[in-house]
């Protein structure tokens, strides 16, 4: 198992720290784990000039999955966005043809106090946000700040979608939705924007080729509004870069807390990158404060998709259960009053109790 590590910058160093040490407790000596680890983002603008060196990319398309913690630092707000440090995850996203991003958003029950919503709202909350991820304002052309003749900066930037780019991610979402309840919702502006105009008619299409899926469509307004008025009526939620990168944050808070959220994104083959949702956090850095916990189920999700091993992913999912069900949290997770634990401390308590279920047996997938 050829891993590629990538801790990036920030909190991406403490947290993907504790996710190797869950992920070595939860493989154990049953098979050979091959980590190697590269700079991306600011560490790799330190270490080469660029956030994206070219032997962190070639180790990446040489492994057989990418666990990553994060890329940003401060110096970003005073460059131009090319050249920042998160610039390198965007890079690499598009080099390994990474297209889907797979954003799943379950309430726990031992965090339903974590909620900043109506423990009547976020009970039972379990979706799947997947969020396209090579095209979009991201990428499009063309893009940049000028002066036009009068001596006025303008900024520009071209939201732009293939129809091959919106078929292939409505054909991943369907069948997403098709292997949980069978409802999927696209989320686009098409009363405003020819781009997701274009969007929503390819979806309809595609839907034609399943027919046992429940198809709807929401405008973003609307659909921002009900992932926190109603969040219970989602399933899988698929969406463009710009408004997938949003809504997903929005809906870290009905899971308690960003750090709890994992994500995974992937490709046509079984190469995958791995990471939490949440960003670097300059300001918590080297505290030892930040919630490892969504990298913890990041590595959970490599174990599943990239590797089939959805035994050793439940395991892990299960002892991040069992340690929220003992009362450990990490600071964000807290209540007014509520003691908290370290990074480190909650990463030592999950791989305790992976090794307990390893003693016990592993959980049902």
């Amino acid at each position: 198992m050829k891993i590629a590590v990538l801790p990036g910058d920030g909190i991406g160093t403490e947290v993907t720290a504790e996710a190797v040490k869950v992920l070595k407790a939860a493989i154990g000596t049953d098979y050979s784990l091959d980590l190697q680890e590269a700079p991306i983002g600011g560490a790799g603008l330190d270490a080469e000039g660029t956030a994206l060196p070219p032997r962190t990319l070639e180790l990446a398309r040489n492994s057989d999955a990418i666990l990553l913690g994060g890329t940003g630092v401060i110096e970003d707000e005073r460059r131009p966005p090319l050249e920042g440090a998160g610039n390198g995850l965007l890079r690499l996203r598009r080099a390994l043809t990474l297209y889907a991003n797979l954003r799943p958003v379950v309430l726990l029950p031992e965090l339903l106090d974590a909620s900043t919503l109506k423990p009547e709202v976020v009970k039972g909350v379990d979706m799947l946000i997947i969020r396209e991820l090579n095209g979009d304002l991201y990428f499009g052309e063309p893009r940049g700040i000028s002066t036009d003749e009068s001596g006025e900066r303008f900024g520009i930037n071209t939201m732009r979608y293939s129809e091959s780019e919106i078929r292939r991610i409505a054909h991943f979402a369907f069948k997403a939705a098709r292997a949980r309840r069978g409802k999927l919702c696209s989320v686009d502006k098409s009363n405003v924007l020819e781009t997701m105009a274009l969007w929503r008619e390819i979806v309809i299409e595609v839907g034609r080729e399943y027919p046992d899926v429940e198809l709807r469509h929401l405008y973003i307004d609307a659909a921002s509004m009900a992932l926190i008025r109603d969040p219970r009526q989602f399933d899988v939620i698929v969406t463009g870069n710009v408004f997938g990168d949003i809504l997903s944050d929005a809906a870290a808070m009905l899971a308690g807390s960003i750090g709890m959220l994992p994500s995974a994104s992937l490709g046509p083959g079984k190469l995958g990158l791995y990471e939490p949702v949440h960003g670097t956090a300059p300001d918590i850095a080297g505290r030892n404060i930040a919630n490892p916990l969504a990298a913890v189920l990041s590595a959970a999700m490599m174990l599943r998709h990239s590797f089939d091993m959805d035994d050793r992913a439940c395991l892990i999912e299960q002892a991040v259960r069992n340690v929220l069900r003992d009362g450990h949290r990490t600071i964000d997770l807290c209540r007014a009053g509520e003691k908290s634990i370290g990074t480190r401390e909650m990463g030592d308590a999950v791989v305790d109790a992976a090794l307990r279920l390893r003693r016990d047996g592993l959980p049902a997938s």
